[in-house]
């Protein structure tokens, strides 16, 4: 099994569930034309990775928030009432959207920010991730 690959498949994962770039599908795909690496493997790690990467936006915003009235802040007072307005519409099953891009990453750093409970954080996200990755496998697998 190659650990380079591997290792390259969960960093992908996890940069693209943070406000960066990762590309985590490409990894993946590409991953999984290795017949050496088990489909089950490249789907956990690309899960973990993915997860980790959300795990750490949660956290910034948790501790953004003490920030909030400083002008380099990156979300102003309208969009984190935005960001409200949606959780109290959907509730925190609207982090099952994670995955999504575009508003993935900001679902979880607006998570943060409005101090939703860890655990709750982690299952929907997990879930919404799992899915997304479990789709990629199941078509390119």
């Amino acid at each position: 099994m190659s650990f380079a690959a591997l290792a390259g498949v969960f960093g992908a994962a996890f940069l693209s569930a943070t406000l960066l770039f990762g590309l985590s599908e490409a990894a993946v795909i590409a991953a999984l034309q290795n017949p050496e690496l088990p489909r089950g493997i490249v789907f956990l790690v690309a899960t973990a990775g993915n997860v980790c990467g959300a795990v750490a936006t949660f956290v910034l915003g948790r501790f953004f928030l003490r920030f909030e009235a400083r002008r380099w802040f990156p979300v102003s007072p309208e969009n984190r009432a935005r960001a409200e307005a949606i959780f109290r519409r959907y509730g925190q099953p609207v982090l099952l959207l994670s995955w999504l891009p575009l508003i993935g990453d900001p679902l979880t750093l607006a998570a943060g920010i409005l101090r939703m409970p860890w655990l709750a954080f982690l299952v929907y996200v997990t879930i919404g991730k799992a899915i997304r990755y479990g789709f990629l496998v199941w078509v390119f697998g």
